[in-house]
């Protein structure tokens, strides 16, 4: 068996949660308990849980981050997600966190966002980090994101 993080997640709504995770992961939950949901996708390494229960406050997630072995592997989920009828945003040879990505972010009920990304190279100290071409919101497949709750890059 290979090694998987393990991320539990309190929800506002567990069936809204269910419903989006079930598209975005492309598979269903293999737990299933009163208030209570887990799932182990088989494309990434997570054990996902979810309870019922308020989230937010102090220690909430920020967004949550999939790196994947290329380009053309961020291009498949992308593809499958938009075809689940998602809202995505769009990041290709974006300038984030010191390197240079080609990504796409989701956003679940609760307003946590995850983004598949591959990593196309680092970038020198001092190298500009803002984008090098502007977001590029799908217009294709789903809604896209509102960019007014999307968040800067790094976390800043």
């Amino acid at each position: 068996m290979s090694a998987k993080v393990h991320l539990h997640m309190r929800v506002s709504a567990l069936e809204k949660s269910r419903d989006f995770y079930e598209r975005f992961l492309g598979e269903g939950p293999v737990k299933e308990r009163p208030g209570y949901l887990k799932f182990l996708p088989g494309w990434v390494p997570v054990n996902l849980a979810l309870s019922e229960g308020r989230p937010g406050g102090e220690g909430a997630v920020d967004h949550v981050g999939v790196q994947v072995d290329s380009s053309e592997t961020v291009t498949i989920h992308l593809a499958r997600v938009k075809a689940a009828g998602l809202p995505v945003r769009e990041e290709v040879g974006v300038n984030c966190c010191h390197a240079n990505q080609d990504k796409f972010w989701v956003q679940d009920p609760d307003g946590v966002e995850w983004e598949v990304y591959h990593l196309n190279y680092d970038l020198e100290d001092g190298a500009d980090l803002r984008s090098t071409r502007d977001s590029t919101p799908s217009t294709t497949g789903a809604a896209e994101l509102p960019l007014a709750k999307t968040r800067a890059c790094c976390g800043s």
